[in-house]
């Protein structure tokens, strides 16, 4: 059971942990950057559990650099157990920031397993309510011992008997972390905002075309949540200093 002191449905899988493209260059949204086979690690299984838990005190300071201080000073806290998710801080503001861990890319990705993957994120009130609550029971299933098979079907019965929300007009998140490692390639990235809508073609907001901000993640494109996510880079980093130019 998940020990999490947020409203009903708390939460979802964030931001920048499918793939992105970083015009030419895959990245890594709330994740992903492609990784070419030579040389990659071996992520083909989830392995001892210790790897990919954090210090508490460390983990609640990576999760709050996910925003600007203005918002994740006054914002929920929750904090990865063996557990599950637990709030280490009630904060006042109805936002909510977390690390994400890799079983939050897509199914299909190489480095689903990676240990070393850290997402963190703030969400805002619609996404803590309708995007966050995914995050939550993947967790969930993922400490359970589920195969990738039994949490889609999981997934999709929560689906259809409302045990998991429809997504909620205007949810979003911030992904503003230096500190974030998104994977082996991608690194930090980029500073960038989350937006979360029905699936639609990228072409629905020009995304991914030469000089238009907009990129499709495409972390929930084949996922049963039939959500596409639109990220939009930013120019400075959470603690306000300039972060790298997207080309």
């Amino acid at each position: 059971m998940f020990r999490v002191t947020v409203p009903a449905y708390s939460g979802f899988w964030g931001a920048a942990m499918g793939w992105m493209l970083s015009r030419g260059a895959a990245a890594f949204g709330a994740v992903v950057l492609c990784v070419s086979a030579a040389g990659a690690a071996d992520y083909s299984a989830m392995g001892p559990l210790d790897p990919y838990l954090m210090d508490r005190s460390a983990e609640i300071a990576l999760a709050k650099s996910a925003a600007p201080p203005s918002i994740s000073d006054k914002a929920t806290v929750l904090v990865l157990t063996p557990h599950g998710y637990d709030t280490a801080i009630k904060g006042d503001n109805g936002f909510v920031c977390a690390v994400e861990r890799s079983w939050m890319s897509q199914y299909d990705f190489p480095q689903f397993w990676n240990p070393r993957m850290r997402g963190p994120l703030c969400y805002n009130p619609a996404a803590v309510r309708s995007i966050l609550p995914y995050t939550i029971r993947r967790t969930e299933l993922v400490l359970a011992g589920r195969t990738k098979p039994e949490m889609v079907a999981a997934t999709k019965d929560g689906i259809e008997k409302h045990t998991l929300p429809p997504l909620e007009a205007g949810a979003m998140t911030y992904m503003m972390s230096r500190q974030q490692n998104l994977n082996d390639n991608a690194h930090s990235w980029v500073p960038h905002l989350m937006f979360y809508f029905p699936r639609a073609d990228g072409a629905e907001w020009g995304a991914d075309l030469p000089g238009a901000p907009p990129m499709l993640n495409p972390q929930f494109q084949e996922s049963p949540e039939a959500i596409s996510v639109i990220m939009t880079p930013v120019t400075h980093w959470s603690d306000g200093t300039p972060a790298p130019m997207m080309q």
